[in-house]
């Protein structure tokens, strides 16, 4: 019998929660905590969180494994936490207010402010001039009169309440699109624009940043006392880790509240005009298209039509079937489109069911995802790993995403594919499960081609990107 003792505790720090799983040396989950986090949102794109909420959320996380004696023998503590937030702080490190989270889209770039030059700039940062990222945000609340002396991101402000360490993994510097993603450096252009010196920023840490719990904490969970902590590396990267992707064979699909497809490279290689580039660490990068709704769609849809149907249900409709077309920007859209785009759904009839509109929108993440893979790699040259929660709990979804991605795809096994791939970089151990194969049929894989191109037809019409998708 395999030896079950707990070895890591990796954090799964997201936007409707926070999770805290152990993990045996096999990297197989021997207890968890979970709290519901909230975002506070409202109709004009302000999406913000109470950070010391937030905060309190994992200290419970940590009381209730505590309680349950599950903290004994973990020598490693790992994080995944959500990229693109922003927190003014206060001289003494202390909020200033709520934290924008990612999914606000309020900020806007000041009127005649841009980079010299705009490709050099996305080539630089592996981001762009748009308000997902610090330097607009911080330019655009500082025009608010907010006078921070400090800014930092939620994975950095937990370090500092948790650790007493200002200071920020690579990883999670580079989803700020502050951060020359090629030096592994703030970048002094996105600072200029965002109107702050390196010195209000967190300090970038070195990749064997090590840490350890203060006196007040290690009293609390003593079983953590002497175990050493990693910074918190961006959900993206960690999520890709999890997978077990392989660089040039595997592609990362990330059903969350958002979704994701993302690429592993050694270095920092060049980027396309509508991909980004962040980082897991000094030595690799990690190339990618996100968008703003995925998973979270599934609550917005049956909350709407008021059915919560089956796989099975899901099922007796074949793709596209339901002659519906959705574009899922319902919260927005990702940097380079504005982040204000909404979504849609066209072709509605008086015949059309419920379960025709929760089918469909689905659908429209699947097309997404899989014209996002199409500018990271040739189709068929890398196998997708899909993973999260939303993938985990529905086989007919994974389905769904085998046929938009030609056939054949892998699912993970752990629905918390972050905090595990946290813990992968922490401690270097490798999973002991693998995923497992969902494949199409090839009637799906037709049915799924033709709706994605009605799917591009309309995205065509209604943004700014091109029909070739």
């Amino acid at each position: 019998m395999s030896d079950r003792s707990p070895v890591a505790l990796a954090f799964d720090l997201g936007s409707s929660s926070v999770r805290a799983v152990v993990l045996d040396a096999a990297l197989r989950p021997v207890a968890a905590a979970r709290r519901s986090t909230a975002v506070r949102q409202q109709a004009d794109g302000t999406a913000t969180i109470d950070v010391d909420a937030y905060v309190d959320a994992v200290v419970s996380c940590l009381d209730e494994l505590h309680e349950t004696r599950a903290l004994a023998g973990v020598r490693t503590v790992a994080g995944s936490c959500q990229w693109h937030s922003l927190i003014p702080l206060d001289a003494d490190h202390r909020p200033l207010g709520p934290g924008l989270s990612w999914m606000d889209t309020r900020a806007t770039p000041p009127p005649g402010v841009a980079p010299a030059d705009p490709a050099s700039f996305h080539q630089r940062t592996g981001a762009w001039w748009h308000g997902l990222y610090w330097p607009v945000r911080i330019a655009w609340l500082r025009a608010q009169g907010v006078s921070a002396r400090r800014w930092a991101g939620l994975p950095e402000y937990l370090a500092l309440r948790l650790l007493g360490e200002p200071a920020t993994s690579v990883s999670a510097a580079s989803g700020s699109g502050a951060m020359d993603t090629i030096e592994c450096r703030w970048d002094a252009e996105a600072l200029d624009l965002a109107g702050v010196d390196e010195a209000q920023l967190p300090e970038i840490a070195p990749d064997d940043w090590r840490g350890r719990l203060p006196a007040e904490y290690a009293r609390r969970w003593p079983d953590l006392a002497t175990a050493t902590w990693s910074l918190p590396v961006g959900d993206g990267a960690a999520s890709a880790v999890g997978a077990c992707c392989v660089p040039g064979q595997t592609l990362s699909v990330t059903m969350g509240t958002s979704a994701a497809v993302r690429m592993i490279c050694p270095g920092a290689p060049d980027v396309a005009d509508r991909v980004w580039r962040y980082r897991i660490d000094r030595t690799r990068s990690i190339l990618g298209v996100a968008y703003s709704a995925g998973g979270v769609l599934y609550q917005w849809v049956t909350e709407l039509v008021g059915d919560d149907p089956t796989d099975a249900e899901l099922s007796t409709l074949a793709p596209g079937a339901h002659g519906l077309v959705v574009l899922p920007f319902h919260a927005g859209h990702r940097a380079p489109l504005p982040g204000s785009a909404t979504g849609t759904l066209h072709g509605l009839r008086l015949s059309t069911t419920p379960l025709d509109i929760v089918a469909a929108t689905l659908e429209g993440v699947c097309h997404e995802l899989a014209d996002g893979a199409a500018l990271l790699c040739r189709p068929g040259t890398a196998t997708p790993v899909l993973g999260g929660g939303a993938v985990s709990a529905s086989f007919w979804f994974a389905r769904r995403l085998a046929a938009a991605f030609g056939g054949r795809v892998l699912r993970t096994v752990y629905p918390e594919v972050g905090a595990l791939g946290a813990a992968m970089l922490a401690t270097g151990l490798t999973p002991a499960d693998q995923p497992e194969r969902v494949v199409a049929t090839d009637a799906e894989v037709a049915a799924m081609a033709e709706a994605g191109r009605r799917h591009r037809r309309l995205r065509a019409l209604l943004t700014n990107l091109p029909l070739d998708g």
